[in-house]
């Protein structure tokens, strides 16, 4: 299979590898011992393999599918060694995650060719949602894009604060109101002033909390209702900031999320600190959502375009 071809920079690929450096290592210290004295992968093998790619937050589901594709592999191939099983399962894991077309990207471009492409971002506090924000725009204005952001978070003054620290620090205008201000009024605020600028970006941070589905969709619902009297379909994309160091947590986050509003894609943040990198492909590969953006780092540089290619060649290796 022919999976794996350089598409990041070698510095890029240096900076996923070391952001994914505790999963890598916990899930090999596993491994090691897994088939410690065993000359071929036989159903002993499956079962500690199976064990360990629950263990590492790949999920229960996702595991019993890579688990099936092994054990064909071991059928047809009559006799696979241990040294083989690394490879193997990258082979097997890039070919489960291909089966949806997504995660092919290498760089920040945005998807249409709409002006401005409205980015609505949603996420409980603490999971890295305004750092994601302020990194992503870092990253679209490097590519060449205007941009302009949205302080629609409006429940925390420090939410909107951190946003206009980015702001300043990225060099993009940004539309914000006091604490307290109706979110809906700052969103539709943001669009118009983006219209005016020609702006190519817009994205919009909203409240940062999952206190009461019914109240979030609601909210939210607002806020989409409001931007489309600016931009008509807004908003292109709504993105869902998950903290992947949480492990099943994150996937907890995400049924709820989606269950709440209309989630197009996904950001996994704080993968270098964490040893539960696997859930990255648990959520790619059990959420009908793809997983577009994920965060290996606290520089500026570290928030990455998810390329399941590189991420599960930088996890296996």
């Amino acid at each position: 299979m022919s999976f794996f071809k350089r598409i990041f920079s070698s510095e890029k690929k240096e900076t996923l590898d070391k952001g994914l450096e505790k999963s890598k290592t916990n899930f090999f210290s596993k491994l090691t011992k897994a088939v410690a004295g065993k000359s071929k992968v036989d159903d002993e093998v499956l079962d500690n393999l199976e064990e360990i790619l629950v263990a590492s937050d790949v999920g229960v589901n996702t595991t019993l599918k890579i688990i099936t594709r092994i054990e064909n592999r071991v059928a047809s191939d009559k006799y696979l060694g241990i040294e083989e099983l690394n490879q193997i399962l990258r082979e097997e894991i890039a070919a489960l995650l291909s089966e949806t077309n997504t995660g092919e990207a290498s760089e920040f471009v945005i998807p249409i060719q709409t002006k401005p492409y409205v980015l609505m971002v949603v996420g409980v506090n603490g999971v890295g949602k305004t750092t994601t924000i302020g990194k992503l725009a870092y990253q679209f204005k490097k590519q060449g894009y205007n941009v302009v952001l949205g302080a629609a978070d409006t429940f925390r003054a420090a939410a909107i604060d951190q946003l206009q620290i980015w702001a300043d620090r990225v060099g993009v205008p940004i539309v914000r109101q006091e604490m307290g201000s109706d979110p809906a009024s700052v969103a539709f605020d943001t669009l118009q002033s983006a219209v005016a600028q020609n702006a190519d970006i817009v994205i919009i941070d909203t409240a940062g909390r999952l206190h009461n589905k019914i109240n979030l969709m609601n909210e939210l619902t607002k806020v989409k209702r409001v931007m489309q009297k600016v931009v008509g379909d807004a908003p292109h994309d709504v993105l869902l900031v998950l903290d992947g160091s949480t492990g099943q947590n994150a996937f907890e986050q995400a049924k709820q999320f989606t269950a709440a509003t209309e989630v197009t894609c996904l950001a996994v943040t704080k993968l270098d600190g964490t040893a539960k990198g696997g859930v990255v492909i648990g959520i790619s590969d059990q959420f009908q959502i793809p997983v577009k953006y994920i965060g290996v780092g606290e520089g500026i540089e570290d928030l990455q375009v998810f390329n399941k290619y590189e991420f599960v060649d930088s996890f296996f290796k």
